[in-house]
């Protein structure tokens, strides 16, 4: 049995998916501690502020191996995240810092639940997503 570059990929792919659910579950928490105002909007901010570019890099990452391993359904699969991503991105308020939450508007009703919704989302995605890297790491390691 051959490890090749596609097996890796989904290897990776596999590690870097379970952080990406973390991160997700804590987008999840954070923004529900916020909802019930346990957390302060400043708070709020600083702490998942930082997380927002480590979180496109490591996503961005397993897809360029899955760009070069050949893995076209699977990179295909992703590119509407990552094209939301970058559309998110381009337009988040005017900040001093990188991120994407901007305190001052962040207790808004709509702001508030559209970025809860948004780790539902990204939570579902990345769930159904870890599943199917292992299914693709099977596949590629039982075709070599």
């Amino acid at each position: 049995m051959a490890f090749t570059f596609a097996a890796f990929s989904y290897i990776c792919a596999l590690i870097i998916d379970a952080f990406l659910i973390f991160f997700a579950i804590f987008h999840i928490i954070s923004f529900d501690e916020l909802k019930t105002d346990y957390k302060n909007p400043i708070d709020q901010c600083n702490s998942l502020n930082p997380l927002v570019l480590p979180e496109y890099a490591m996503h961005l990452l397993f897809n360029v191996m899955f760009l070069f391993g050949g893995e076209w359904f699977s990179l295909c699969l992703n590119l509407p995240l990552i094209a939301y991503h970058i559309h998110r991105y381009r337009t988040r308020p005017v900040m001093s810092v990188p991120g994407l939450y901007d305190p001052t508007s962040i207790m808004s009703h709509d702001v508030l639940n559209s970025c809860q919704r948004e780790g539902w989302i990204k939570l579902a995605f990345y769930l159904l997503s870890f599943f199917y890297y292992l299914y693709g790491m099977i596949v590629s390691l039982i075709a070599s």
